[in-house]
């Protein structure tokens, strides 16, 4: 019973989380550092999106990895029909796979560590992790060889200085890409401080077995 109620609570917080970046992904960060101008190439969904890492692996730690997949499971079901309400197939689809593909990933990668020392298992994992989904959202949304998911975006295809400020050029989606995953590795370091406060408090309650 008392794991259904954290169970719970975890798929209730990757909601939360999931509901939150779809709504943050609209409104871009509007700022400069660098003579780089943020607005170009990120939004606020990049800030919050990393703290499904965090749960996930919160989850895994006291749980295991089944009951980690079960939370990634609910998200997923929330975020893709959130996508297909709020954006367009190739980016729900987009969306939706690489949440899944990123997060099962980072749940393996946890569960190889959990017995190393205690910040490797979380950073390594939600690092790997989040580069995984940066590819694959960037990719199939914007790279035009996915255009059997739907029509390409010309203004993401268009070529544009790398970061805006680099004399190399790549078409614009690379430069966003660049930039989401540049946050989700600062976020992912910040997310340590939690999960170290919190890994005390919410101890495994049984074995943890691989796979």
């Amino acid at each position: 019973m008392l794991k259904t109620r954290y169970t719970l609570a975890y798929v209730a917080l990757m909601t939360l989380v999931v509901v939150a970046s779809n709504f943050l992904v609209q409104f871009p960060l509007n700022a400069e550092v660098a003579g780089i101008n943020l607005a170009d190439i990120l939004t606020w969904g990049a800030f919050s999106y990393p703290v499904a890492f965090l749960i996930t692996d919160l989850t895994n730690r006291q749980f295991g990895p089944q009951a980690a997949r079960k939370v990634v499971f609910a998200g997923f079901v929330v975020g893709v029909s959130l996508s297909f309400f709020t954006s367009v197939p190739r980016i729900a689809i987009a969306s939706g796979s690489a949440y899944l593909a990123g997060q099962l990933l980072d749940i393996a990668v946890f569960n190889r560590l959990r017995r190393q020392a205690w910040w490797r298992a979380p950073l390594v994992g939600s690092l790997i992790g989040s580069a995984l989904d940066t590819v694959m959202f960037f990719s199939l949304s914007f790279a035009a060889f996915f255009v059997f998911l739907g029509p390409n975006e010309p203004f993401a295809l268009e070529s544009a200085p790398i970061l805006g400020v680099l004399a190399a050029e790549a078409p614009r989606w690379i430069s966003w890409a660049l930039g989401d995953f540049a946050v989700k590795m600062i976020v992912g370091l910040v997310m340590l401080l939690p999960y170290g406060a919190l890994m005390n408090v919410l101890r495994p309650m049984q074995p943890a077995r691989a796979g």
